[in-house]
């Protein structure tokens, strides 16, 4: 059987089961490895920091995957849609309380604030906005997708640079950490960037004068 029989049996099977398809499975994977990314990031061997960085990597492609899969082979489901952001916000979550537990600085732990923070907020936001029928006059924008690729590869080369002491140094850390703390503080500025989008979209109905009721599906 040939490779392309096997995509299109896979297929078949992923329509069949909307409920739990391939892009549904490749999203489960992703909340799957938090606790695999933990693990190795708390294993007392040399290579236990690497492997969490590998692992932060590969669950990162998967997000980006995993979305062709189900435009590609319509595969899109309420499921998927709920699990997708969820699975985003609860890696990059976990991954920055590793790596603030591990530098206890202010220079990566204020970041950190500022994008749970802002992730806190603007899952607020949207949820409060469907509430009124407006869920979509927040799509996710340009500056957000931007920020997403800083912020996952800030994480991944400042959880690389942990098992990598004897690199190069500059201003006495790793090269590896300045390029996660550059990627950091642009993940930061497009974060507070992305968040004025979203208030501005959001505000004429935060500020009225009085409170309405959302209207009753």
């Amino acid at each position: 059987m040939t490779s392309d029989e096997w995509m299109l049996k896979w297929v078949i099977f992923a329509k069949i089961n909307k409920f739990m398809n391939i892009a549904n499975l490749l999203t489960s994977f992703r909340i799957i490895c938090i606790p695999l990314l933990v693990f190795f990031f708390y294993l007392p061997v040399s290579w236990g920091q690497t492997t969490a960085a590998l692992i932060f990597a590969v669950v990162g492609w998967t997000d980006w995957f995993d979305g062709w899969v189900a435009r590609k082979f319509d595969m899109q489901s309420p499921l998927g849609e709920f699990l997708d952001p969820v699975a985003d916000k609860l890696m990059v979550a976990a991954s920055l309380v590793l790596l603030v537990e591990q530098h206890a600085t202010i220079w990566i732990a204020a970041p950190a604030l500022v994008i749970i923070s802002r992730e806190i907020t603007v899952s607020a936001l949207r949820e409060w906005m469907a509430e009124y029928g407006e869920r979509s006059a927040i799509k996710v924008v340009f500056v957000a997708k931007v920020k997403t690729l800083m912020q996952l590869s800030a994480i991944f080369f400042l959880l690389l640079a942990g098992s990598e002491d004897g690199t190069t140094s500059i201003w006495g850390h790793s090269w590896l950490y300045i390029f996660g703390y550059i990627f950091l503080y642009v993940a930061v500025g497009l974060t507070l960037w992305s968040m004025y989008i979203y208030l501005k979209v959001t505000w004429p109905l935060l500020a009225e004068a009085k409170y309405k009721k959302p209207p009753k599906s």
